[in-house]
């Protein structure tokens, strides 16, 4: 009996001392299990990346270029929402020297470019146009300076030595227009000429074009001749999509209606598209002057229009001095900058800035705000799609 107790306690001790080990070494098994899934992230984390905070990336921004003629006050610009400004004219003799209007041109486009430099923008200056210095059409000199290699050698020179002497940060040509195929041939050789020389000082060459669009039929106006691979020459091609009132019987309508410049811009893009050029040199002119039913009245400025009341801004025609006046408001300089952005062009040009209205109804200003509304609609797709 004594024994079986005795057997009984020691049986119980037994259990006791092993259930008490088992229970340690349990307990550290699951203190180290708890401590691994501490440490540990678990499974499904260790398969994902860690995900990158979106990178915006750098967006060209777009240009706004704007033609000054020389008898102009330069102090009388508003340079802030422009990223060029040309000074037009130098005018091309026949032998390839380059002529400016006089003393009073020269230090007008000395106090541009100043006024330009001090607001941080490009100023260039622009040769050529219709008229010419020393009468008539600019075509008949300009063709004879660029067709002869000695006088288009000058001219080059000539260009450079004045883009140099005066700080320019380029050169603008305006051959109004060339007629052949042979005009189209000699303005290539030129352009490529002056663009090496230029852009080996890192300055800019731009070149303003005929429209090449019919504002009635729409068609292809074949008159004016280009060859594509000049194109490849230069930074901007400022495309002048306004004067459609001369195409056939005189219609001050058409100076530059929307319906118009959609056909310009269709135009255009698909030549850039079919040549492989990039249409972010493409820039899309647009006129900030009114034209008159009556020829016998002058063009008035876009400011004129507005100075005679405001509410004109939102209009494209306008009763004043007798006649009817056509030309292009708020909504239309937004909807043709927004046609131009969705065709991937480059940019804005306008002719000319001493006719643009001050202050928020501006051509410019309205232009400027398409362009901030358009990045910042990029930047906030950038963002989200975490390019």
């Amino acid at each position: 009996m004594k024994k079986h107790y005795v057997l009984l306690i020691m049986t119980g001790l037994f259990i006791f001392l092993g259930g008490l080990f088992s229970g340690v070494i349990f307990s550290e098994n699951n203190l180290t299990q708890k401590k691994l899934k501490t440490d540990q992230s678990p499974l499904s984390a260790k398969q994902l990346k860690q995900k990158q905070f979106p990178k915006i990336e750098h967006l060209k921004p777009k240009v706004l270029i704007g033609y000054v003629q020389d008898f102009r006050d330069p102090a009388s610009i508003d340079y802030t929402e422009l990223t060029h400004v040309i000074f037009s004219f130098a005018h091309p003799a026949r032998d390839g020297k380059l002529l400016l209007n006089g003393e009073s041109a020269l230090s007008n486009l000395r106090l541009m470019v100043q006024k330009a430099h001090q607001a941080d923008k490009k100023a260039m200056l622009a040769v050529g146009g219709w008229y010419h210095i020393e009468g008539g059409e600019s075509y008949d000199y300009f063709k004879a300076a660029i067709s002869n290699p000695v006088s288009r050698h000058k001219l080059i020179n000539e260009l450079i030595g004045i883009a140099d002497r005066e700080n320019l940060d380029g050169i603008d040509i305006d051959f109004e227009h060339p007629r052949s195929k042979e005009d189209a041939h000699h303005l290539a050789v030129f352009t490529k000429s002056l663009s090496e020389k230029l852009h080996a000082k890192d300055k800019e060459i731009s070149i303003a074009v005929y429209s090449k669009i019919h504002s009635v039929t729409g068609t292809e106006i074949h008159s004016v001749v280009f060859e594509p691979k000049m194109f490849n020459t230069v930074d901007h091609i400022n495309i002048m999509a306004y004067d459609g009132q001369w195409d056939g019987e005189y219609n001050a309508a058409n100076l530059s209606p929307y319906s118009f410049t959609v056909n310009i811009v269709d135009y255009w893009s698909k030549l850039f598209d079919k040549h492989g050029i990039s249409k972010e040199k493409l820039v899309l002119g647009v006129p900030s002057y009114a034209q008159p039913e009556d020829l016998s009245i002058k063009q008035v400025s876009y400011a004129a229009i507005l100075n005679k009341d405001p509410a004109n801004a939102e209009k494209d025609r306008v009763d004043m001095n007798g006649t009817t006046y056509h030309y292009n408001g708020v909504t239309t300089i937004q909807k043709k900058t927004n046609l131009a952005l969705e065709n991937g062009f480059g940019g804005m040009m306008l002719w000319e800035l001493g006719l643009d209205a001050k202050g928020s109804k501006s051509i410019t200003n309205t232009i400027s705000e398409v362009f901030n509304q358009e990045q910042a609609l990029q930047k906030q797709y950038a963002f989200k799609s975490g390019s």
